[in-house]
């Protein structure tokens, strides 16, 4: 039976979305391609009429999760974005959570096509920020920077804290610490300090 254009996207979709959640929740490593197709409900050799390689899908899916957390915190202050960010729903929530604080270590072992699509979904999650930072308070020189400094310290809290046993005083004592520094750092931007 011939598969149509629109089915044929529809599943290629179906497959970025489903290996974006799995790959975040498990690793690039934790998940085999066969048990992938199986949950999207596809045969395992159906996955080369979509893909060249798991490189090409993990590629793929990592530029899928890192456009989901640009969309997820679009319209939001940047006191508010490090207040949803850097908190145990999301920490908790691995699967759905924000892919550079699931994936980044793993894609610094990854080839440059997967480290490019980091890269580029980085910046754009850094672009945001700043302009949040400028849209909302004293613009100037030095708001990339600041950026750059509260989006590394926030994706490394998320990092941290999944470390810890999740009942761990600890895991909610980094979360606690990075999110008040986050806010009083772009705070204190705004109040020209």
């Amino acid at each position: 039976m011939r598969v149509t254009k629109e089915k044929k996207q529809e599943n290629h979709e179906r497959i970025v979305a489903i290996a974006s959640e799995l790959f975040r929740e498990h690793g690039f490593d934790g998940v085999a391609v066969a048990e992938l197709m199986e949950r999207a409900g596809l045969t395992h050799g159906g996955f080369y009429n979509h893909f060249r390689s798991k490189e090409d899908l993990i590629a793929k899916s990592t530029e899928k999760g890192l456009g989901e957390t640009l969309e997820r915190y679009a319209g939001y202050d940047a006191v508010a974005v490090m207040e949803l960010y850097i908190s145990r729903e999301h920490r908790d929530a691995r699967g759905h959570g924000c892919t550079a604080a699931a994936l980044s270590c793993e894609a610094a072992r990854q080839p440059d096509t997967t480290r490019e699509v980091f890269a580029t979904g980085i910046d754009n999650l850094v672009r945001a920020l700043e302009d949040g930072i400028a849209r909302n308070h004293a613009a100037g020189v030095g708001a990339r920077a600041q950026a750059i400094s509260v989006l590394a310290q926030a994706v490394g809290a998320i990092i941290l804290s999944r470390a810890c046993p999740d009942n761990s005083s600890l895991a909610d004592e980094i979360l606690d610490a990075c999110r008040a520094d986050c806010r009083d750092a772009i705070e204190n931007r705004a109040h020209g300090q």
